[in-house]
């Protein structure tokens, strides 16, 4: 079944409002603790074109952890499967995003992309001649994606992350002990901040899941915009590591590839049928939007979303 209006979508938003109150903001980064947690929006894009949304969809949020989906493709297209998974590996965690306990277990190799470990692994991947360039070649690559060319960072965010970011520091200095980063560690905390906080709106989102949801291709223009395998990849750790530790959960209850951050932002890629993009700050215990897992949970039922 098909989403067939705004309405439509707009009466389900109000309902999965009244969880907003249940969550909280995250103000571990100074900056993001300025968010409106009553706030909630949603827009589905689907492969003809069709944009349908709800909430307030104007406002922009930070991409914050969903940045690692769009990092890890990049670096795939600059390396190949083979070189990222050498220092990355591929199996989810029941630990937090932000842990450093599994690194001194496991040889120094992080778990999977999608934890800050394995994150900082894979932005340091990324190609490029210097720091600023390796972030234009990204930031291009999220414009493209998007279809939006005035996509941008957002600065006041990216230097609160970068001035508090000392177990990300951590991490990385962890990691270079051990070889698997050999850059200087200031250099990459300022790019992993930088795509961090990359910004945009829930339409914006909705559009880039959809290119991961059709294999990598525009869903208007339908250039193969991310290699068919890259796509595939970067869903397979949607699915088992997207939502933090609460992927399982998710699987069962929602049953798509998707992808959150701290900002409250989760973008859903629904192989062959439509991207997902969802923005509600009040986020539950673990990090995920209180409302944005509602709201997903009860389209989900609605419109059948589950590949399970």
């Amino acid at each position: 079944m098909l989403c067939r209006s705004n309405d439509e979508l707009q009466l389900l938003v109000n309902q999965a409002k009244d969880l907003c109150p249940d969550g909280k903001v995250a103000d571990y980064i100074p900056a993001l603790a300025e968010a409106d947690q009553a706030k909630l929006s949603v827009a589905l894009f689907y492969p003809d074109g069709r944009l349908y949304s709800a909430g307030d969809t104007k406002e922009n949020f930070t991409l914050q952890s969903i940045s690692k989906v769009l990092a890890l493709a990049l670096a795939l297209i600059d390396h190949g499967e083979e070189h990222v998974f050498q220092w990355v590996g591929k199996e989810p965690t029941g630990d937090p995003f932000n842990s450093i306990a599994k690194l001194e277990t496991t040889t120094s190799k992080p778990l999977n992309p999608m934890i800050n470990a394995g994150a900082l692994a894979v932005t340091h991947m990324i190609k490029g001649s210097s720091v600023s360039h390796r972030f234009e070649r990204l930031l291009e690559f999220v414009r493209c994606l998007s279809s939006n060319k005035d996509i941008d960072y957002n600065e006041e965010i990216a230097k609160s992350e970068y001035e508090t970011a000392h177990l990300n520091r951590a991490l990385a200095f962890f990691m270079k002990q051990h070889g698997a980063i050999d850059e200087k560690i200031e250099g990459l905390i300022d790019l992993y901040t930088k795509q961090c906080a990359i910004e945009m709106n829930c339409m914006d989102l909705a559009r880039i899941g959809c290119v991961f949801a059709m294999d990598g291709r525009d869903p208007e223009t339908d250039e193969q915009l991310v290699p068919l395998d890259v796509a595939r990849i970067c869903k397979t750790f949607m699915v088992t590591c997207g939502m933090y530790n609460a992927s399982g959960e998710f699987a069962i209850n929602v049953g798509i590839p998707a992808k959150s951050g701290v900002s409250g932002g989760i973008m859903g890629a629904i192989p062959k049928k439509c991207g997902i993009g969802i923005c509600g700050p009040s986020l539950d215990e673990r990090g995920n939007s209180i409302a944005g897992m509602k709201l997903l949970e009860m389209m989900s039922k609605q419109y059948s979303f589950s590949m399970f």
